[in-house]
């Protein structure tokens, strides 16, 4: 059977908006294909602001990698819409995926593993305090320049670079302020320089 086939056999089910489709660390009992509407990647903890790592629209699956490599989900998934999703039953997702060639099964278990990975590599910059996620981030976005400090260059706006950090707009602002005042960086706008490189990766392993 394709997997075409399974989702034709499968009920849309309409969610309201808030609703958590599924929780990260519960095991995949199902595969979720979003038809309609936005779904917010992360963790959610109760009343807390959302740490949204990515946000998914339909039409796609979300967080296969469970039902890949038979683990718990790697995230939290609440409607930021509301939804019309379908849900494969883990057996017969499975069973679809022994049908497929042995180059098919290995490439969609190396790109569920690799999702994995970056999802815990999220978690992780979420366990540290924001001054080592803010030195982590500019570290990984610096572009070498001759004879210059590095340099990182903001494509994104800060709001949604504070999102993937998992931490306020304001608290953003705040340590960029300070890791200038500390002279660890410099410049104003769309460009900063890195000026104490070594400084930044000591935040990173403090």
């Amino acid at each position: 059977m394709s997997l075409a086939e399974l989702l034709r056999q499968a009920a849309p089910q309409s969610l309201e908006a808030g609703h958590r489709v599924f929780a990260r660390g519960q095991t995949a009992e199902y595969v979720h294909y979003l038809m309609q509407g936005r779904v917010g990647l992360g963790l959610y903890q109760g009343e807390q602001s959302p740490h949204r790592l990515s946000t998914m629209v339909a039409p796609c699956w979300l967080d296969l990698s469970g039902a890949v490599l038979a683990q718990p989900m790697s995230y939290d998934a609440v409607a930021e819409t509301p939804l019309v999703v379908k849900r494969v039953s883990l057996r017969s997702f499975q069973a679809w995926l022994a049908q497929q060639t042995a180059t098919t099964r290995d490439l969609i278990r190396d790109l569920s593993v690799g999702q994995r990975q970056m999802a815990e590599l999220s978690f992780s910059r979420l366990a540290m305090d924001a001054q080592a996620r803010c030195a982590e981030w500019l570290l990984e976005h610096a572009q070498p320049r001759d004879r210059e400090p590095m340099a990182v260059q903001f494509t994104q706006r800060k709001r949604q670079i504070a999102e993937q950090l998992g931490i306020a707009p304001e608290t953003l602002s705040r340590v960029l302020r300070d890791l200038r005042e500390r002279g660890f960086i410099r410049g104003r706008g769309r460009v900063l320089d890195l000026v104490d490189p070594t400084g930044l990766r000591h935040l990173v392993g403090a």
